[in-house]
């Protein structure tokens, strides 16, 4: 997949990519496409200048989202039946296996 397909104003040569924007596209990440989201920030972020407010909030997301995809979801309220979304990880490396 190229670019950001969801929102293709994003990659106009126009458009001025916002820290919010960024925010928003992190927002509602899932263990199981941090790794494709990550990829489509890094390409947004990386025209940008190193102190451009996009950038940077941008990089600390990249993080985010590394570790969602390495951890899964552990924090938030999870219910008494439901069990937090798992990382990426195959049930053999999670027991060492």
């Amino acid at each position: 997949m190229s670019g950001n397909s969801e929102r293709p104003e994003l990659l106009a040569p126009s458009h001025r990519l916002t820290a919010e924007e960024i925010r928003e596209m992190v927002g509602g990440a899932t263990p199981h496409f941090a790794l494709q989201l990550r990829d489509r920030i890094e390409r947004l972020i990386e025209p940008l200048p190193p102190d451009h407010p996009a950038r940077l909030e941008g990089q600390r997301q990249l993080k985010r989202l590394e570790q969602l995809a390495e951890t899964g979801v552990t924090e938030g309220i999870v219910q008494e039946h439901e069990q937090p979304l798992p990382s990426l990880k195959l049930p053999a490396e999670r027991t060492g296996h």
